[in-house]
């Protein structure tokens, strides 16, 4: 599986060449299914209005409204009460999965409990993650960015990727997401940390990590 771990979606050329070239063939050539689970562990953006934006692709951060040969949805959620057979052959034949921001820990909690984490390493395809959706593939995401607490604690996230993500770095809308406050954050994750802003994506390909980008960023390392 290809990452590409944005901050905010596809929102700008660079990031939307960089999706096309994992693609491999055009986006109104390929199949998608979102994930909107993270969403309705957040309140800020779930559920209601916001989630219904981002899977109509309404939404201010484009990943659904870019044209795909198709889109499906994918709710976590109501995975674990369904037959295996109804939902992961779809996945496997799908080209790239959209996994909404919201909350990361309620994320990973659903992509555990419906088994989409145990999948997800045997997929040929690209997984575009935006902000909690990118940081659910870290070791951890930091005590800064828990909300939502799992049955078990902790801030213990997928580990599919071997760094961590502070998203939206500098953004007007979050005062508290200052450069001096991602350093204090990569202090406390034990691993290397990306501070990205909404210009900025991080690829992972067969383990090689590419950083694009037409904003700001900073590389954290323990």
């Amino acid at each position: 599986m290809k990452l590409l771990l944005t901050s905010a979606g596809v929102n700008n050329s660079t990031i939307h060449n960089a999706l096309v070239d994992m693609l491999g063939k055009p986006i109104a050539d390929s199949n998608a299914l979102c994930i909107p689970t993270a969403m309705y562990g957040h309140p800020w953006v779930g559920p209601g209005v916001k989630a219904w934006q981002f899977i109509s692709g309404n939404s201010e951060n484009p990943m659904v409204d870019l044209g795909w040969k198709s889109v499906g949805v994918l709710e976590l959620t109501a995975l674990p009460s369904i037959d295996e057979d109804c939902w992961v052959p779809l996945v496997r034949e799908t080209d790239v999965l959209l996994v909404a921001g919201g909350d990361a820990l309620y994320l990973y909690h659903w992509m555990r409990q419906s088994g989409l984490a145990d999948l997800l390493p045997s997929l040929d395809a690209v997984y575009v993650g935006m902000s909690a959706g990118s940081m659910v593939m870290a070791p951890n995401i930091g005590e800064e960015f828990v909300g939502w607490r799992p049955p078990t604690g902790g801030d213990k996230t997928l580990g599919l990727v071997d760094f961590a993500l502070f998203p939206h770095l500098d953004h007007e809308m979050l005062p508290d997401n200052t450069l001096a406050n991602a350093e204090k954050w990569a202090v406390g994750v034990s691993v290397h940390g990306y501070a990205i802003d909404d210009q900025t994506a991080i690829i992972v390909t067969d383990g090689a990590v590419e950083v694009v980008s037409e904003g700001q960023w900073k590389l954290f390392t323990p």
